[in-house]
């Protein structure tokens, strides 16, 4: 698990060297941006996708872990205030 937060970890600290937001991954990103038609974003997910072989479509995947706020430690996942 430990191992997993730090690889996102650097991941996201990746995408915020290139100009992303700090608390996205560079597979989120690009599956937001190929979603949007931007052709480069669609040419680096399939790269992404391509690496991450074993999962089927690991930038959605993704994207959809980043809307849930599953890489963030539970008490910050719920909407509720103390």
């Amino acid at each position: 698990m430990k191992l997993h937060q730090v690889a996102v970890a650097i991941d996201q600290l990746f995408n915020t060297f290139f100009s992303g937001w700090a608390d996205e991954t560079i597979s989120a990103r690009a599956w937001r941006n190929a979603a949007q038609g931007v052709r480069k974003w669609e040419i680096a997910m399939k790269a992404i996708n391509g690496l991450f072989f074993w999962q089927k479509n690991h930038c959605m995947t993704a994207y959809k872990n980043e809307q849930e706020r599953l890489h963030m430690p539970p008490a910050y996942r719920s909407t509720e205030l103390l």
